[in-house]
């Protein structure tokens, strides 16, 4: 397996939040091996709520913070049709939202790392062509979500 996974930091952290960090690689590992992309490269970079605000509305034509961006560079159908070769697969990048992570793992009533791996896998699998734009899309998303954090024991 060669994952190849930037991470940048362009916000504050706590200690306890700088050592979760492990969790965002591991997260990303198990859904690399879950999802039958073991050659990958992903940058991640996490971010304050200003930060993503502004990603939000320049792409998304939002405009409020949110919790994770993802910017992929292939469609579903292209990956679909990509077979493994010796040199990594770019699939994109990943903005995290700390202060939405810290949020929600309080009103979630779990651990900042199970929602900052939870994040990490949501926008990763984003990059994979996976949405929940509509119930079925959500259920199948959600599903897959839940099968890679239990992989790496951070359920709810």
């Amino acid at each position: 397996m060669t994952l190849i996974l930037e991470v940048q930091v362009e916000t504050s952290l706590s200690e306890k939040e700088k050592e979760a960090l492990s969790w965002v690689e591991t997260c990303v590992e198990a859904a690399a091996k879950v999802e039958g992309r073991p050659q990958v490269e992903v940058a991640i970079t996490l971010v304050d709520d200003e930060a993503i605000h502004q990603l939000n509305l320049e792409y998304r034509g939002v405009d409020r913070p949110t919790d994770v961006l993802s910017f992929p560079q292939w469609e579903r159908e292209e990956l679909a049709q990509m077979t493994e070769s010796e040199e990594p697969l770019l699939l994109g990048d990943i903005v995290i939202s700390i202060p939405r992570a810290r949020e929600q793992a309080h009103e979630y009533q779990h651990s900042f790392e199970r929602e900052i791996g939870f994040l990490a896998v949501h926008g990763f699998l984003h990059l994979l062509g996976y949405d929940h734009m509509t119930e079925e899309e959500e259920q199948v998303m959600f599903a897959r979500q839940d099968a890679i954090l239990a992989e790496v024991n951070l359920q709810r």
